[in-house]
């Protein structure tokens, strides 16, 4: 009987240990999770633009530690959790569910392109979480027939300026009176950014000469280029992913076309350089910041202390996706993922890459000026700040 008793007392120790355990472990999980304040990231990890995805999750992981440092914000420690899209729109809508349900984050940092921030809105309308896009540039990220989607906002600017700066520049500085435009057919950013160069160019008095259309995924140009060469344009403008842009440069100038070439925000790449440096020498970039402005120095050579490797345009464009975050999030006095989008609507800050004052309406930094960026001996030289506006 004494053995009996010995052994359910031994037994309830047993059991009120493991449940103490447990709840003190419970309760120390609970204040962690009070303490932190969980943002999403996501973006092309894998795949030809893996080299932006990367730098920018990179970017958000040292921005936050340089933020928890100072204090936190709201007295609180900022986590990310990030995922791999793959650039496939599926996966980001995925990646979307996933971050707004499971992992219950206040807010989202990126996609890095137009074709994954677009298909995440109505994941984001349900679940009133807010998205700041980087590099997407497509009209449609947060406005469609009209509307502004509530919880889409964006730190760049879009493909209409883009295109119009371009094509203005083209006319008004470089003096160029005939223009090509080879673009991918099937991607919404290229096909955006060569109607608005059409159309900004035609009014501006220039010529379309030739325009060329490929798809994703090609690697022979000379078709293309043959008939662009035979037109002789002063400027062509090539407005796709930097890979593309390698093989095409390389084989405009194999077939001896000597045209100033022109691009947008998807040209800049160490890659680029590695792949097409003589090629692409003289060209000029339209691009959302200047590397060279004293402004963006510190973060530059951070990251290059930290990574050994130059940052890319997403590592500027995610810095100013998380001060805006932060602005909204110390305006809004909480970290309540609707007082957050709501906020954002009133942003108004000067960030690394411009200032950047939202339009209610569109949810766009409005009157950004671009950085004109020239490619001199392998390096990204900037030459003027312009706006579509001259």
């Amino acid at each position: 009987m004494k053995k009996r008793a010995l052994s359910l007392l031994l037994l309830f120790v047993m059991i009120f240990s493991v449940i103490t355990t447990g709840c003190s472990k419970n309760e120390k999980e609970k204040t962690e999770n009070e303490n932190v304040i969980k943002v999403g990231w996501m973006g092309s990890l894998t795949g030809d633009q893996a080299v932006w995805g990367q730098c920018e999750l990179n970017a958000v992981k040292m921005i936050f530690d340089d933020i928890n440092k100072k204090g936190g914000v709201l007295g609180k420690k900022l986590e990310v959790i990030g995922y791999d899209t793959k650039g496939d729109a599926q996966e980001a809508v995925n990646v979307a569910k996933r971050l707004t349900g499971q992992d219950k984050v206040v807010a989202i940092l990126g996609p890095n392109t137009s074709g994954t921030a677009i298909p995440i809105s109505p994941v984001l309308e349900q679940a009133k979480v807010a998205d700041i896009a980087t590099v997407a540039t497509n009209p449609k990220v947060t406005v469609v027939d009209g509307k502004v989607k509530p919880y889409n906002f964006r730190v760049c600017f879009i493909d209409p300026y883009q295109g119009a700066v371009a094509a203005g520049f083209a006319a008004d500085e470089l003096k160029a009176k005939n223009a090509a435009i080879l673009y991918d057919v099937s991607d919404d950013y290229s096909q955006g950014l060569s109607e608005f160069f059409e159309e900004t160019f035609v009014k501006k008095g220039g010529k379309i000469v030739a325009k060329e259309a490929f798809k994703t995924g090609d690697v022979d140009f000379r078709p293309q280029l043959s008939k662009i060469k035979s037109a002789n344009p002063d400027v062509i403008f090539m407005p796709f992913v930097y890979k593309e842009v390698a093989l095409s440069s390389n084989q405009a100038r194999e077939l001896g076309i000597t045209a100033t070439l022109m691009g947008g925000d998807t040209w800049p790449s160490e890659q680029l350089i590695t792949m097409a440096k003589d090629a692409v020498e003289g060209s000029y970039i339209v691009n959302q910041v200047n590397y060279d402005d004293p402004d963006v120095q510190d973060l530059k050579n951070e990251y290059k202390e930290k990574y050994n490797k130059n940052m890319e345009i997403n590592g500027y464009l995610v810095h100013d996706a998380i001060m805006m975050l932060v602005d909204a999030m110390e305006r809004a006095g909480e970290a309540d993922s609707e007082k957050i989008a709501k906020a954002l609507e009133t942003t108004d800050i000067v960030g690394i890459t411009g200032k950047i004052k939202v339009g209610k309406d569109t949810h766009n930094p409005e009157g950004k000026e671009a950085a004109i960026v020239k490619l001199v001996n392998g390096e990204y030289v900037f030459q003027k700040k312009y706006s579509a506006a001259q």
